[in-house]
């Protein structure tokens, strides 16, 4: 029975974390998307009014342009190539369901941010609530991982091996098992899909899971490269799980 209640909570809380991140996302992108939009079609224009006029402008207007234009660069809003761009949000779905992920996480790239007063307040209260989630999450994930942990123990242990032998061994073995999994492979995948050197994608990973988060690498956001379409999603569901794997290891 115990067994049987251990589980419905576990799904309980999966369901409920996941659906907390979607709402959330939802949220994020219904109060940032218009700002963001108009910032765009603004930035638009000031790059058109300085290419008209750049032959004219004093040294002041000009000052003023490059202020502008890096304010705008800040705000995750490149004014280069065409008009086309100003389709493409940083606050689609997937981007949304990305910053959500990097709120709870506390890792918080910092690229990409609410600019409206609606979602900074949103933020802080979704954030509030989110991060506590959040632990609680991971550490009933790493308590799922530990379980197998007990179970390859106990299966040495039958196999006549001694404790303390058998608790190194574990730790050996997930440790080695996560770094595989968590940065070696990655990195790989990162190399290949972003164009990052293979020490890159290893620093981007461990900046990442550490949840250190400096922002100077983030995921999908290289203007002219192609990503598939749940690239994000999938890293999202990547930093999860390599975060539980961290909180195992403190565990173990």
């Amino acid at each position: 029975k115990a067994m049987c209640t251990g589980k419905l909570q576990t799904s309980l809380l999966v369901v409920g974390y996941f659906v907390y991140l979607l709402v959330g996302a939802a949220v994020f992108q219904a109060l940032e998307r218009t700002a963001e939009k108009q910032e765009k079609i603004a930035a638009a224009q000031m790059k058109e009014a300085f290419l008209q006029n750049f032959t004219h402008l004093t040294i002041a207007e000009i000052e003023q342009f490059m202020k502008n234009l890096t304010e705008a660069i800040q705000n995750g809003v490149y004014p280069v190539g065409n008009e086309s761009q100003i389709e493409d949000s940083n606050w689609d779905f997937s981007d949304s369901f990305f910053f959500a992920g990097t709120v709870v996480s506390t890792i918080g790239y910092g690229t990409l941010h609410p600019r409206t007063v609606g979602g900074q307040i949103f933020c802080v209260f979704f954030a509030l609530f989110g991060i506590p989630l959040n632990i609680v999450f991971l550490h009933r994930v790493g308590k799922m991982l530990s379980l197998l942990c007990k179970k390859l123990g106990k299966f040495l242990y039958e196999k006549g091996m001694r404790k303390k032998k058998i608790k190194f061994l574990t730790l050996l073995f997930f440790l080695v098992m996560g770094i595989l999994v968590f940065l070696c492979l990655p990195s790989l995948f990162f190399q290949i899909t972003e164009g990052w050197s293979y020490s890159e994608g290893i620093y981007f990973a461990f900046v990442t899971l550490s949840t250190i988060g400096f922002g100077d690498y983030v995921v999908g956001k290289q203007p002219g490269r192609n990503y598939f379409r749940y690239y994000r999603i999938l890293v999202a569901i990547w930093i999860l799980f390599g975060l539980a794997w961290i909180a195992l290891l403190f565990n173990l």
